[in-house]
């Protein structure tokens, strides 16, 4: 395993237990990491004979998109309130919600003719999810570059459809979904093997297709075109090349980091995001090509928010959300939703995460934020990355 930053025993030994699933495997855990389900965020797991839906998570293609559009700071920031108030109500936030309006994508016929017989049963919900963003972590942003260029950032997965597709190969597993149980696992040539990764694909196909929707719905409220695009699945398995071998290569919550590749990171609602790009190096090589996916969190979503019960706050948390909307308000951010569990507190710095990956990345572009839409409280999606 080669890892990067401070991590818990817990999150080390999750990743090892990944790694020992396979003779040979090889491991990376990204310095954003910390524990998932039978697999870290930010891990990443090469296997030559295996797949690994656990590894993948429940999440399957969750990620992250930029844009950059044509417009600039001057022409936005006096409509800025009424801008994240349409994005707002034109974009679904929220675990279970739907829309619809993009229910005749492409995408949707695939997932009615799709191999895998329990995702052909999910395409009227995937039809009507298709667009949504979700909740917990997931996100629709504004953001400011050093040009006084305005782009926009999206990030979220696969929503119903992947969860559902998940579940359906972590029982054929016999998986307990717990978050130190053993890594579900399938022999490559097997027919589950097999089925698994055409499932997976398609989901990452959809989840793709989410954030195109999503990003050309706010391109349109903007009254915008973009002129870059960055966009990166941070929970998928890709067939690559690595020190003269094949390997499947599964990352959870982990940035491909190819040379030349860019990638679009974020921090939290109140720090620049970045626009990074691989770079070739020994070190690069190691970390198999990956990167982190975002700052990480620095503390529990209890610990940041407290516990609530039936809507009433039981314990407080040591995060107080008033100031911290005070605080963005302070600095120019325009934010709508969002709880305590989210506040800058909660994360590790961006920019200390990312200086343990020195060598292996470096950044483009910052993005400072001047909007933020994601779910109110009470809205924590359980399999978010």
């Amino acid at each position: 395993m080669r890892v990067f930053g401070d991590h818990d025993e817990p999150t080390r030994r999750q990743l090892q237990q990944c790694v020992d699933a396979e003779d040979g495997a090889r491991g990376v855990l990204c310095a954003d990491g910390h524990l998932g389900y039978s697999m870290p965020i930010g891990g990443v797991v090469a296997y030559r004979d295996h797949v690994s839906p656990s590894g993948v998570g429940f999440d399957i293609g969750c990620g992250n998109k930029a844009v950059r559009t044509n417009l600039l700071y001057e022409q936005v920031h006096g409509d800025l309130p009424r801008i994240m108030d349409e994005v707002f109500s034109r974009i679904s936030f929220g675990v279970g919600r739907s829309d619809g309006r993009a229910a005749d994508h492409p995408v949707i016929e695939e997932i009615r003719q799709a191999d895998f017989a329990p995702q052909r049963a999910l395409a009227t919900t995937a039809a009507k999810q298709l667009g949504t963003v979700g909740a917990g972590n997931h996100y629709v942003d504004l953001f400011r570059d050093g040009t006084d260029r305005i782009w926009v950032g999206v990030h979220f997965g696969s929503r119903g459809f992947g969860h559902k597709t998940a579940t359906a190969f972590l029982e054929l597993a016999g998986s307990k979904g717990d978050m130190m149980s053993p890594p579900a696992v399938f022999p490559l040539r097997s027919e589950t093997g097999q089925a698994y990764l055409g499932a997976m694909e398609l989901a990452g196909r959809y989840a793709y297709a989410g954030r195109d929707v999503v990003v050309a719905e706010v391109l349109d409220i903007l009254g915008a075109s973009a002129d870059l695009e960055v966009h990166n699945n941070h929970n998928l398995g890709w067939f690559e090349e690595h020190f003269g071998e094949t390997f499947w290569v599964v990352r959870k919550g982990a940035t491909p980091a190819f040379p030349g590749q860019l990638g679009f990171v974020g921090a939290t609602m109140g720090e620049p995001a970045v626009i990074l790009e691989g770079l070739d190096s020994e070190v690069s090589k190691e970390a198999l090509y990956s990167t982190v996916h975002g700052a990480g969190r620095a503390m529990s979503r209890t610990q940041a928010a407290g516990k609530r019960r039936r809507g009433k706050v039981g314990k407080p948390g040591l995060i107080d959300f008033p100031t911290v909307r005070a605080e963005l308000a302070a600095q120019g951010v325009e934010l709508r939703g969002g709880a305590a569990d989210e506040a800058p507190r909660a994360y590790k710095r961006l920019a200390e995460v990312l200086s343990h990956h020195a060598g292996t990345v470096r950044i483009l572009h910052e993005l400072r934020p001047i909007g933020v839409a994601m779910a109110g409280p009470d809205t924590f999606d359980p399999f978010e990355d």
